[in-house]
């Protein structure tokens, strides 16, 4: 998976940048705080997810006096070239078009083109409430297998359905309809129970093995099912929603399924979330999202695009040095922005410097 170019218009404080061609290995992204590094690696994340982690809406992405921003991109992947164009008006939906032909659904693409990002927003996965983490092993889960997006809507309909029948029901017994929700949600949870699952199994190692190299010891990375059985799972799950039938009707709410979900993340043996030094959850979020890179490269048979937005503020020197040598030796393509010119290694490929949205390659870059 190679980004043979890039092209950026009205796209945050990126009046016009446009990047070709694109080199392998290790791409540095220097400059100041605030001059658009991370508007840069956001704009080639766009190509792949169509959207940001870092913008609840489309206006935020554009330029201010802009009515739109564009971001353009070509992919060369195994099975040949992608052209990725993305128009993001101020207001209503993006229009994607790929090879020149309008995509409607995100899986289009994705099961085409593969990248991951990490950034400073990645830090709730550990330290946040449980959704964040759901919403984690579900990225995983795309990334790992586009076809399988339709699990989530599926789930989330259901759920919303059964949780208005139980909203709505004010009389003594069950609500008429009840078993048939019941079943759907049971099909449908454990489908996505199954699907997250299988994530944590391929991506869990590979972080494991990131941490490990960065810090010196492990983190162990474990689903934590709201209900689970290997065996016979939809058993499981009908049999703990009829024990949880009398709390569901006093409390008019869905009590049982993948919605109550956790991701457990362990260093040393104790929680990351409650017992982890600031660097140590810094960590562990920066290695998921590596170690999911790394997933994706066992089950694609290439290597995702690889964006990594200020990795080294909350690392200490020796970790700082190890993990820009573990990035300089993975195969494909690597950016990484860094805000100091001591942190730009001696490995890297090209080194862009940024200043106010422009973009002005050193070497390796046209």
């Amino acid at each position: 998976m190679h980004l043979a170019w890039v092209e950026l218009r009205g796209f945050r404080n990126h009046e016009h940048t446009d990047l070709r061609p694109l080199v392998e290995g290790l791409t540095v992204v220097v400059g100041p705080n605030g001059e658009g590094k991370t508007n840069l690696l956001e704009g080639m994340y766009v190509l792949y997810a169509l959207g940001s982690p870092r913008a609840s809406s489309n206006a935020a992405l554009v330029r201010e006096g802009d009515e739109a921003a564009y971001a353009r991109g070509e992919f060369r992947t195994a099975n040949g070239n992608v052209l990725v164009e993305v128009e993001i008006p101020v207001k209503g939906a993006s229009r994607v078009k790929v090879d020149r032909s309008p995509v409607r659904r995100k899986r289009d693409l994705r099961r085409q083109v593969r990248a991951v990002l990490f950034g400073p927003f990645d830090l709730p996965i550990v330290i946040g409430d449980p959704s964040k983490r759901r919403a984690f092993l579900d990225e995983a889960v795309s990334a790992l297998w586009p076809l399988k997006e339709g699990l989530f809507t599926a789930y989330d309909r259901v759920l919303r359905q059964r949780n208005r029948l139980l909203k709505e029901w004010d009389r003594p017994g069950m609500p008429a309809g009840i078993e048939a929700w019941d079943e759907e949600l049971v099909q449908a949870g454990s489908a996505l129970a199954r699907a997250r699952h299988e994530a944590v199994e391929c991506l869990g190692p590979h972080a494991a093995a990131e941490f490990a190299h960065l810090a010196g010891y492990g983190v162990e990375v474990r689903y934590r099912p709201n209900v689970w059985d290997g065996d016979d799972l939809e058993t499981a799950f009908s049999a703990r929603i009829d024990e949880r039938r009398a709390d569901e009707l006093a409390r008019r709410t869905s009590l049982v399924g993948p919605h109550r979900d956790d991701l457990s993340l362990e260093v040393r043996e104790l929680g990351a979330r409650s017992a982890g030094s600031h660097g140590e959850t810094w960590a562990t979020a920066l290695c998921l999202r590596v170690g999911l890179a790394a997933a994706v490269e066992h089950e694609l048979g290439e290597p995702p695009v690889l964006l990594v937005d200020d990795p080294l503020s909350a690392l200490d020197p020796g970790r700082r040095d190890r993990f820009l040598e573990r990035l300089s030796g993975r195969a494909g393509q690597v950016f990484v922005s860094v805000a100091d010119e001591a942190d730009v290694p001696g490995q890297a490929q090209a080194v862009w410097d940024v200043r106010a949205g422009t973009v002005t390659p050193r070497r390796g870059a046209a």
